[in-house]
């Protein structure tokens, strides 16, 4: 049994609840509650925050719970003295601060790596989930968890903090931060090709929240596309494609505007970019790729070899598998290896498996 499911079994015991009471109010059984606690399953941040809720105690309970969830994957030592640092001098900054951090994170997200971003994300997570006593903040939280989620190596890891980001959204009782949530880890694990049955029961809880038109569900509505890529269902992913655009012509960000949490017109030229490279057709994919080259901000040089690597995974789809293999290693080799990311290699992953495809 490890320190954290051994701090759930005493926590829910001190509290004189049980397993099955906990088991009601989430999408777990009883007996795999008990798998956790006994050390046989993972705990999970998802898990962590179920137990937080369903015990109760804010400022006690939940703080350390949610604490030992967060510091695990980064060096505790670290993080911990960030966390007391900040408690020792009295910091608790405004809703309007903490807003405006997570912000900074999203545009951080677009222009630098994931390890640097995830350290810095890890120190603030600590801090901030012992200020979650608002909506607000909690609507904050869930923002950030999702941005943390993507700085992860493995798509299960990612998961894990995606459906913490989900549950921490779903308390702050915020409709369009419940949408987005959910839209953004459905396209982020549908682009990557990732978890395919997850990124779709996330985009369907999205679309089923609100069907105003919103980043959050055109991005849900892109994962379907995605998905339904991954399918071979070329009819299903073009449909979805098309109930997409017809969002963004209302939801759009501004060209200039970088930022995990915008959808820009470069942006969407590279989720369809990707779209039509993985379905193979070549006019729509091109179209995508000029637009997304043209478009997109000089600086973004990660998501320049996003578009490298689908011309990459285009020429393997349409028969030139050595030479789109070749195209994408050097249009990987070319970015410095602090700048790349999961998502990439994930995408590296498909050409290469496209270019050993039998004829």
């Amino acid at each position: 049994m490890d320190d954290l499911s051994a701090q759930l079994r005493q926590a829910r015991t001190e509290a004189g609840v049980t397993l099955a009471s906990i088991a009601a109010r989430t999408c777990y059984s009883a007996s795999h509650l008990s798998n956790v606690e006994a050390g046989r399953r993972t705990a999970t941040p998802d898990i962590v925050l179920a137990y937080a809720r369903a015990l109760g105690d804010p400022d006690v309970r939940r703080r350390h719970l949610l604490q030992a969830a967060t510091i695990g994957p980064i060096a505790a030592n670290e993080l911990i003295r960030s966390g007391f640092t900040a408690a020792l001098a009295g910091r608790r900054d405004s809703e309007d601060r903490w807003r405006d951090r997570v912000d900074q994170y999203g545009r951080d997200y677009m222009e630098i790596g994931a390890d640097s971003l995830q350290t810095r994300l890890a120190g603030d997570l600590v801090v901030l989930q012992q200020q979650l006593d608002s909506p607000t903040m909690w609507a904050t939280a869930a923002r950030a968890l999702t941005t943390y989620g993507k700085t992860t190596k493995d798509p299960t890891e990612a998961i894990g903090w995606y459906d913490t980001a989900r549950i921490a959204a779903d308390r702050s009782d915020d409709l369009a931060v419940r949408v987005w949530v959910r839209g953004r880890a459905a396209i982020a694990l549908a682009y990557e090709g990732a978890a395919l049955p997850v990124a779709k029961r996330y985009a369907d809880e999205a679309i089923a929240l609100s069907d105003r038109p919103s980043l959050g569900r055109l991005q849900a509505l892109m994962a379907r596309a995605h998905v339904a890529a991954g399918r071979s269902d070329i009819a299903g992913a073009v449909a979805a494609d098309e109930d997409a655009r017809r969002v963004f012509d209302q939801t759009a960000s501004p060209d200039g505007e970088i930022s995990d949490a915008a959808v820009p017109a470069w942006r969407m030229a590279t989720f369809r970019s990707m779209l039509y490279a993985r379905l193979g057709m070549i006019g729509p994919g091109e179209h995508a790729q000029t637009d997304a080259d043209r478009l997109r901000p000089p600086a973004l040089t990660r998501f320049a070899t996003h578009i490298e690597l689908h011309r990459a995974l285009m020429m393997a789809k349409s028969g030139d598998r050595s030479g789109g293999l070749a195209y994408a290693r050097r249009a990987w080799a070319t970015l410095p290896a602090d700048r790349r990311s999961q998502t990439l290699g994930l995408v590296l992953q498909e050409v290469e498996r496209a270019a050993r495809k039998p004829a």
